[in-house]
Protein backbone atom coordinates (compact mmCIF):
# COMPACT_ATOMS: atom_id res chain seq x y z
CA UNK A 1 0.00 0.00 0.00
CA UNK A 2 1.38 3.50 -0.94
CA UNK A 3 1.85 5.90 1.66
CA UNK A 4 -1.00 8.26 2.55
CA UNK A 5 -0.48 11.86 0.60
CA UNK A 6 -0.40 14.60 2.47
CA UNK A 7 0.50 17.93 0.47
CA UNK A 8 0.07 21.40 1.63
CA UNK A 9 -0.87 24.17 -1.45
CA UNK A 10 -0.36 27.00 -0.79
CA UNK A 11 -2.89 29.90 -2.80
CA UNK A 12 -1.62 33.19 -3.60
CA UNK A 13 -3.12 36.04 -1.86
CA UNK A 14 -4.23 37.81 -5.02
CA UNK A 15 -6.93 39.86 -3.02
CA UNK A 16 -7.89 41.55 0.30
CA UNK A 17 -7.74 38.85 2.76
CA UNK A 18 -11.61 38.16 4.01
CA UNK A 19 -10.27 37.05 7.31
CA UNK A 20 -9.05 38.84 9.91
CA UNK A 21 -5.47 38.86 10.57
CA UNK A 22 -4.85 36.87 13.73
CA UNK A 23 -1.61 34.94 13.02
CA UNK A 24 1.31 35.44 10.93
CA UNK A 25 0.14 35.08 7.00
CA UNK A 26 -2.86 33.96 5.62
CA UNK A 27 -5.39 31.66 7.56
CA UNK A 28 -5.06 28.10 6.55
CA UNK A 29 -7.63 26.04 5.71
CA UNK A 30 -6.73 21.84 6.37
CA UNK A 31 -9.08 19.40 3.75
CA UNK A 32 -9.33 15.87 4.80
CA UNK A 33 -10.15 14.04 1.41
CA UNK A 34 -11.14 10.72 1.30
CA UNK A 35 -8.93 8.84 -1.28
CA UNK A 36 -5.96 10.50 -3.17
CA UNK A 37 -6.09 8.86 -6.29
CA UNK A 38 -9.07 9.76 -7.93
CA UNK A 39 -9.63 12.56 -10.63
CA UNK A 40 -12.35 13.62 -8.63
CA UNK A 41 -10.49 14.51 -5.97
CA UNK A 42 -8.03 15.85 -8.18
CA UNK A 43 -11.02 18.24 -9.16
CA UNK A 44 -12.16 18.97 -5.89
CA UNK A 45 -8.49 20.20 -5.01
CA UNK A 46 -8.84 22.54 -8.27
CA UNK A 47 -11.90 24.02 -7.01
CA UNK A 48 -10.31 24.18 -3.53
CA UNK A 49 -6.99 25.93 -4.58
CA UNK A 50 -9.40 28.48 -6.63
CA UNK A 51 -11.76 29.46 -3.73
CA UNK A 52 -8.16 29.93 -1.79
CA UNK A 53 -6.94 32.17 -4.14
CA UNK A 54 -9.72 34.48 -4.45
CA UNK A 55 -10.43 34.48 -0.82
CA UNK A 56 -7.38 35.31 0.81
CA UNK A 57 -6.57 32.09 2.84
CA UNK A 58 -3.94 29.07 2.01
CA UNK A 59 -5.28 25.06 1.92
CA UNK A 60 -3.58 22.02 2.34
CA UNK A 61 -4.87 18.25 1.52
CA UNK A 62 -4.40 15.06 3.28
CA UNK A 63 -5.83 11.73 1.80
CA UNK A 64 -5.19 8.10 2.75
CA UNK A 65 -3.75 6.32 -0.34
CA UNK A 66 -6.54 3.65 -0.70
CA UNK A 67 -10.14 4.67 0.19
CA UNK A 68 -11.19 2.40 2.86
CA UNK A 69 -8.39 3.54 5.49
CA UNK A 70 -10.28 5.10 8.22
CA UNK A 71 -7.51 4.71 11.22
CA UNK A 72 -5.29 6.79 8.28
CA UNK A 73 -7.89 9.30 7.28
CA UNK A 74 -8.40 9.73 11.78
CA UNK A 75 -4.74 10.03 11.79
CA UNK A 76 -4.57 12.50 9.36
CA UNK A 77 -7.22 14.82 10.83
CA UNK A 78 -5.12 14.46 14.07
CA UNK A 79 -2.04 15.90 12.57
CA UNK A 80 -4.17 18.67 10.86
CA UNK A 81 -5.37 19.82 13.66
CA UNK A 82 -2.15 19.54 15.66
CA UNK A 83 -1.36 22.55 13.38
CA UNK A 84 -3.52 24.96 14.79
CA UNK A 85 -5.49 25.64 11.12
CA UNK A 86 -8.23 27.96 11.31
CA UNK A 87 -11.31 25.15 9.53
CA UNK A 88 -11.40 21.91 8.90
CA UNK A 89 -13.31 20.50 6.09
CA UNK A 90 -13.93 16.34 5.71
CA UNK A 91 -15.09 13.68 3.84
CA UNK A 92 -15.20 10.96 6.70
CA UNK A 93 -14.61 7.67 6.05
CA UNK A 94 -15.82 6.19 9.37
CA UNK A 95 -17.84 9.06 11.30
CA UNK A 96 -17.37 7.08 14.42
CA UNK A 97 -13.46 6.86 14.15
CA UNK A 98 -13.40 10.70 14.10
CA UNK A 99 -15.89 11.54 16.88
CA UNK A 100 -12.84 12.25 19.40
CA UNK A 101 -11.14 14.26 16.97
CA UNK A 102 -14.31 16.55 16.48
CA UNK A 103 -15.06 16.84 20.41
CA UNK A 104 -10.97 18.33 20.36
CA UNK A 105 -11.82 20.42 17.21
CA UNK A 106 -14.28 21.70 19.33
CA UNK A 107 -12.35 22.85 22.53
CA UNK A 108 -9.86 24.32 19.93
CA UNK A 109 -12.15 26.72 18.51
CA UNK A 110 -11.44 24.92 15.08
CA UNK A 111 -14.88 24.79 12.90
CA UNK A 112 -15.27 21.84 11.13
CA UNK A 113 -17.04 21.77 7.72
CA UNK A 114 -18.24 18.70 6.38
CA UNK A 115 -18.02 17.97 1.98
CA UNK A 116 -19.45 14.72 -0.45
CA UNK A 117 -20.39 12.09 2.08
CA UNK A 118 -19.47 14.56 4.93
CA UNK A 119 -19.46 13.44 8.85
CA UNK A 120 -22.58 11.91 11.00
CA UNK A 121 -22.04 14.70 13.91
CA UNK A 122 -23.87 17.40 15.52
CA UNK A 123 -20.44 19.34 15.77
CA UNK A 124 -20.07 19.53 12.11
CA UNK A 125 -21.52 23.25 11.17
CA UNK A 126 -22.25 22.42 7.50
CA UNK A 127 -22.35 19.71 4.60
CA UNK A 128 -21.60 21.13 1.51
CA UNK A 129 -22.43 18.33 -0.98
CA UNK A 130 -24.63 17.37 -4.42
CA UNK A 131 -28.45 16.30 -3.31
CA UNK A 132 -27.71 12.96 -4.23
CA UNK A 133 -31.00 11.43 -3.51
CA UNK A 134 -32.17 14.06 -6.42
CA UNK A 135 -29.23 12.84 -8.38
CA UNK A 136 -30.26 9.53 -8.14
CA UNK A 137 -33.60 10.41 -8.89
CA UNK A 138 -32.70 12.03 -12.54
CA UNK A 139 -30.92 8.69 -13.13
CA UNK A 140 -34.27 7.01 -12.42
CA UNK A 141 -36.39 9.02 -14.62
CA UNK A 142 -33.72 8.90 -17.68
CA UNK A 143 -33.97 5.19 -17.77
CA UNK A 144 -37.47 4.77 -16.78
CA UNK A 145 -38.09 7.12 -19.74
CA UNK A 146 -35.56 5.01 -22.04
CA UNK A 147 -37.37 1.64 -21.01
CA UNK A 148 -40.68 3.24 -21.72
CA UNK A 149 -41.88 2.00 -18.13
CA UNK A 150 -41.16 -1.53 -18.37
CA UNK A 151 -38.36 -3.89 -17.38
CA UNK A 152 -35.93 -5.06 -15.09
CA UNK A 153 -33.42 -2.84 -13.73
CA UNK A 154 -30.04 -3.56 -11.46
CA UNK A 155 -28.09 -1.07 -9.26
CA UNK A 156 -24.86 -1.02 -8.71
CA UNK A 157 -23.72 0.58 -5.20
CA UNK A 158 -20.11 1.49 -3.75
CA UNK A 159 -21.66 -0.39 -0.49
CA UNK A 160 -24.92 -0.61 1.85
CA UNK A 161 -24.54 1.80 4.59
CA UNK A 162 -22.67 5.07 4.19
CA UNK A 163 -24.80 8.15 3.40
CA UNK A 164 -23.96 8.47 -0.27
CA UNK A 165 -25.49 4.93 -0.96
CA UNK A 166 -28.65 5.16 1.25
CA UNK A 167 -29.45 8.34 -0.57
CA UNK A 168 -28.81 7.14 -4.12
CA UNK A 169 -30.67 3.79 -2.97
CA UNK A 170 -33.70 5.60 -1.84
CA UNK A 171 -33.50 8.62 -4.23
CA UNK A 172 -33.28 5.89 -7.27
CA UNK A 173 -36.06 3.22 -6.26
CA UNK A 174 -38.35 5.69 -4.88
CA UNK A 175 -39.01 8.07 -8.05
CA UNK A 176 -38.80 4.25 -10.01
CA UNK A 177 -42.22 2.99 -7.74
CA UNK A 178 -43.37 6.33 -7.85
CA UNK A 179 -43.34 7.58 -11.81
CA UNK A 180 -42.46 3.71 -13.40
CA UNK A 181 -44.67 0.81 -11.65
CA UNK A 182 -43.75 -1.65 -14.61
CA UNK A 183 -40.18 -1.69 -13.76
CA UNK A 184 -38.57 -4.18 -11.45
CA UNK A 185 -36.34 -2.80 -9.27
CA UNK A 186 -33.74 -5.49 -8.42
CA UNK A 187 -31.75 -5.84 -5.19
CA UNK A 188 -28.99 -3.86 -5.30
CA UNK A 189 -25.08 -5.29 -5.91
CA UNK A 190 -22.09 -3.72 -3.53
CA UNK A 191 -19.11 -3.28 -5.01
CA UNK A 192 -16.96 -1.75 -2.56
CA UNK A 193 -15.68 0.39 -5.53
CA UNK A 194 -13.86 -2.57 -7.05
CA UNK A 195 -14.05 -2.47 -10.49
CA UNK A 196 -13.57 -6.29 -10.24
CA UNK A 197 -15.79 -7.34 -8.22
CA UNK A 198 -18.51 -4.61 -10.32
CA UNK A 199 -17.64 -6.81 -13.46
CA UNK A 200 -17.97 -10.65 -11.59
CA UNK A 201 -21.37 -9.22 -10.06
CA UNK A 202 -23.13 -7.44 -13.49
CA UNK A 203 -21.68 -10.75 -15.10
CA UNK A 204 -23.81 -13.12 -12.82
CA UNK A 205 -26.39 -10.39 -12.57
CA UNK A 206 -27.06 -10.82 -16.45
CA UNK A 207 -26.97 -14.36 -16.35
CA UNK A 208 -29.21 -14.77 -14.01
CA UNK A 209 -31.71 -12.39 -15.00
CA UNK A 210 -31.96 -12.98 -18.93
CA UNK A 211 -34.72 -10.14 -18.76
CA UNK A 212 -32.67 -7.09 -17.51
CA UNK A 213 -33.20 -4.68 -19.27
CA UNK A 214 -31.36 -1.85 -17.15
CA UNK A 215 -28.68 -0.84 -15.21
CA UNK A 216 -27.87 2.06 -13.22
CA UNK A 217 -24.18 2.42 -12.20
CA UNK A 218 -24.14 4.45 -8.56
CA UNK A 219 -20.91 4.46 -8.16
CA UNK A 220 -17.73 5.90 -10.20
CA UNK A 221 -14.95 3.69 -9.37
CA UNK A 222 -17.37 0.48 -10.19
CA UNK A 223 -18.12 2.16 -13.51
CA UNK A 224 -14.82 0.62 -15.56
CA UNK A 225 -15.68 -3.01 -14.00
CA UNK A 226 -19.66 -2.85 -15.27
CA UNK A 227 -18.14 -1.41 -18.57
CA UNK A 228 -15.77 -4.03 -18.90
CA UNK A 229 -18.71 -6.67 -18.21
CA UNK A 230 -21.04 -5.22 -20.68
CA UNK A 231 -18.48 -5.27 -23.40
CA UNK A 232 -17.40 -8.63 -22.74
CA UNK A 233 -21.39 -9.88 -22.51
CA UNK A 234 -22.10 -8.00 -25.90
CA UNK A 235 -24.68 -6.23 -24.05
CA UNK A 236 -24.41 -2.59 -25.12
CA UNK A 237 -27.64 -2.75 -27.24
CA UNK A 238 -29.92 -5.00 -24.93
CA UNK A 239 -29.02 -3.92 -21.54
CA UNK A 240 -29.23 0.30 -20.93
CA UNK A 241 -27.34 1.29 -18.16
CA UNK A 242 -26.79 5.07 -17.75
CA UNK A 243 -24.21 5.83 -14.59
CA UNK A 244 -22.85 8.41 -12.03
CA UNK A 245 -19.54 10.76 -12.40
CA UNK A 246 -17.55 11.39 -14.73
CA UNK A 247 -14.60 9.06 -15.20
CA UNK A 248 -12.95 8.84 -18.25
CA UNK A 249 -13.95 5.32 -18.48
CA UNK A 250 -17.80 6.52 -18.20
CA UNK A 251 -17.42 9.44 -20.10
CA UNK A 252 -16.17 7.78 -23.34
CA UNK A 253 -18.84 4.60 -22.66
CA UNK A 254 -20.96 7.54 -22.81
CA UNK A 255 -19.77 8.82 -26.49
CA UNK A 256 -19.63 5.84 -27.77
CA UNK A 257 -23.45 4.77 -27.02
CA UNK A 258 -22.54 1.65 -24.36
CA UNK A 259 -23.82 3.89 -21.94
CA UNK A 260 -26.93 5.91 -22.09
CA UNK A 261 -25.80 8.82 -19.82
CA UNK A 262 -25.15 9.67 -16.72
CA UNK A 263 -25.45 11.97 -13.84
CA UNK A 264 -22.33 13.47 -12.20
CA UNK A 265 -21.45 15.83 -9.43
CA UNK A 266 -19.43 19.32 -10.09
CA UNK A 267 -15.83 18.63 -8.13
CA UNK A 268 -14.70 22.06 -8.86
CA UNK A 269 -17.70 23.52 -7.39
CA UNK A 270 -17.64 21.13 -4.26
CA UNK A 271 -14.10 21.97 -3.65
CA UNK A 272 -14.59 25.38 -4.25
CA UNK A 273 -18.17 25.98 -1.97
CA UNK A 274 -16.41 23.58 1.15
CA UNK A 275 -13.51 26.25 1.23
CA UNK A 276 -15.71 29.07 0.95
CA UNK A 277 -18.26 27.67 4.01
CA UNK A 278 -15.16 27.59 6.08
CA UNK A 279 -13.89 31.19 5.56
CA UNK A 280 -17.37 31.92 6.31
CA UNK A 281 -17.44 29.95 9.56
CA UNK A 282 -13.78 31.77 11.08
CA UNK A 283 -15.80 34.73 10.20
CA UNK A 284 -18.70 34.08 12.25
CA UNK A 285 -21.05 33.75 9.92
CA UNK A 286 -24.01 31.58 9.78
CA UNK A 287 -24.09 28.78 7.78
CA UNK A 288 -26.99 26.67 6.82
CA UNK A 289 -27.11 23.08 8.03
CA UNK A 290 -26.37 21.91 3.89
CA UNK A 291 -25.19 23.73 0.70
CA UNK A 292 -26.16 22.33 -2.05
CA UNK A 293 -23.23 22.03 -5.19
CA UNK A 294 -25.67 20.74 -7.78
CA UNK A 295 -25.42 18.30 -10.26
CA UNK A 296 -25.73 17.71 -14.28
CA UNK A 297 -26.73 15.21 -16.54
CA UNK A 298 -24.82 14.03 -19.58
CA UNK A 299 -25.36 11.93 -22.76
CA UNK A 300 -24.17 11.87 -26.40
CA UNK A 301 -26.42 15.08 -26.86
CA UNK A 302 -24.69 17.26 -25.14
CA UNK A 303 -21.34 15.62 -23.52
CA UNK A 304 -18.97 17.90 -25.93
CA UNK A 305 -20.81 21.14 -24.69
CA UNK A 306 -18.53 23.23 -23.18
CA UNK A 307 -20.83 23.56 -20.12
CA UNK A 308 -20.64 20.19 -19.68
CA UNK A 309 -17.19 19.43 -20.80
CA UNK A 310 -15.66 21.91 -18.01
CA UNK A 311 -17.30 19.70 -15.51
CA UNK A 312 -16.03 16.41 -17.26
CA UNK A 313 -12.65 18.17 -17.66
CA UNK A 314 -12.00 20.44 -15.79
Amino acid sequence: MRRPRVLGLLACLALAPVLPAVAAGPPHIALILRSDGSPFWKSVEQGAQQAAHDLGVTVGFSAPADEPAADTQAALLDQALSAAPAAVCIDALDSTKIAPLLVKARSARVPVIGLGQGVDSPLVLTTVAPDNAAAAALAANKLGSLLSGVGTVGLVLPDASSRTSVARRDGFRKLLERRYPGIRLLDPSYSGGDPKAAADQVKQLMQATPALSGIFIADEDAAPGVISALQDSRAGGRVVVVGFDSGAAQVEAVRSGLLAGAVTRDPVRLGYRAVAAAVDAVNGRHLPPFIDTGFHWYDRSNVNDPSIAAILHP
